[in-house]
């Protein structure tokens, strides 16, 4: 008899990380492993950042702006 999930994987689907998991809530969080197991997935995924909005990325104009601003010196 195998666990839920064991052994069900394919091509589109991919294992949950729980490695990643217990760092982030055991180790990076300290959270006691009773509430860490009693959390919810949404409760983790709030917990580890999951619905904060993304940072903007820097386009092209912005990295030709920072370049004008903080340009290379000549290095001789």
């Amino acid at each position: 008899m195998r666990a839920a999930g064991e052994g069900t994987e394919t091509a589109t689907t991919t294992a949950f990380p729980w490695r990643a998991a217990m760092h982030a809530g055991l180790g990076l969080l300290r959270l006691d492993p009773d509430r860490f197991w009693r959390l919810s997935p949404r409760e983790f995924a709030a917990m580890t950042g999951a619905f904060a909005p993304a940072a903007p990325r820097l386009v092209r104009a912005g990295l030709e702006a920072l370049m004008r601003r903080f340009p290379d010196e000549e290095i001789r």
